[in-house]
């Protein structure tokens, strides 16, 4: 199944204007990513449990003592994360390649274990995610080689599509013991960079459905679950770069809810269906508007 026709049609608008926006204006797009960037560490480490808050996230980032004691693992999954999506923004200039799933692993893994960092599982070592059990060792390496070129030699599909399937692939086959998840979501940032848009974020309060793509693709093949995720994270990604490069005013999606005189459940349902231009900053919902607009 391929992405809603109606998602297509909004993320090339919104693509044609941030193309439009964007240029002379990289230093502002690195300011934002930079921003941008603890929240997405804190939202990847939450989907696997990390106990890490948003703030103590923040405060690791910037080499800040944390309140409370946390695990040395937890602090070196926070920056080592950090460390990893800095690269990929900097260098996803070429093609996915096995060598640099590796390579991203092996920054991911440094200093929590380095027995498994940058390789995949060998023999005798299989990993259970849920009720699923991972494919044998034996077969991982010919495994990710087939849905790498799966999915570089597809030239057809809508390239979202190719993006969520080769996800749910990549988590399928399971290659590392450990870290799986948080490569899989990185490498969607790769491979959306090179297409020209800016990284997405899977937040943590939205982990149920993200656990519903894997089920729906493991129990019948399908994507549309996934490929949703994947949109309207995307969406949100490019409203909120635009509302920045137009210099919009932002404001809370609550406050938007009072000036347009509408409930704010049913303002905050069209932010999460990406209806209105709103995005997120800190779990907050904001938007941007013109200034003078609703004073």
């Amino acid at each position: 199944m391929s992405t809603a026709l109606q998602y297509q049609k909004r993320i090339e608008a919104l693509k044609y204007e941030y193309d439009r926006l964007k240029i002379g204006k990289e230093a502002l797009l690195k300011m934002i990513d930079e921003a941008e960037l603890p929240e997405s560490v804190y939202n990847s480490n939450a989907i696997e449990n990390s106990t890490l808050t948003l703030k103590e996230t923040e405060k690791i980032l910037l080499e800040m003592e944390v309140s409370r004691d946390v695990s040395l693992r937890e602090v070196f999954e926070a920056k080592n994360l950090a460390r990893v999506m800095e690269y990929v923004r900097n260098k996803a200039l070429g093609e996915l390649t096995k060598e640099i799933i590796l390579l991203l692993h092996q920054m991911l893994i440094a200093n929590i274990d380095e027995s498994i960092a940058g390789r995949l599982r060998k023999k005798g070592e299989y990993v259970r995610v849920g009720s699923h059990i991972a494919p044998a060792p034996e077969h991982i390496e010919r495994m990710l080689g087939e849905v790498l070129i799966e999915y570089s030699s597809d030239q057809s599909s809508y390239f979202l599509d190719k993006i969520a399937k080769f996800h749910l692939q990549f988590e399928t086959i399971h290659p590392f013991n450990d870290g799986n998840g948080r490569i899989g979501r990185v490498l969607i940032c790769y491979q959306l960079l090179r297409f020209g848009f800016p990284a997405i974020i899977i937040r943590d309060k939205e982990k149920q459905e993200y656990y519903q793509a894997f089920k729906q693709y493991r129990d019948d093949k399908q994507s549309d679950i996934m490929e949703r995720i994947i949109s309207l994270a995307l969406m949100e990604a490019l409203h909120k770069r635009i509302a920045y490069l137009t210099g919009a005013k932002i404001i809370e999606a609550v406050e938007y809810a009072q000036k347009q005189k509408k409930p704010s459940p049913v303002i905050l349902n069209a932010a999460k269906r990406q209806t209105i231009p709103a995005f997120r900053e800190k779990g907050v919902w904001k938007i941007g508007i013109k200034w003078g607009f609703l004073t």
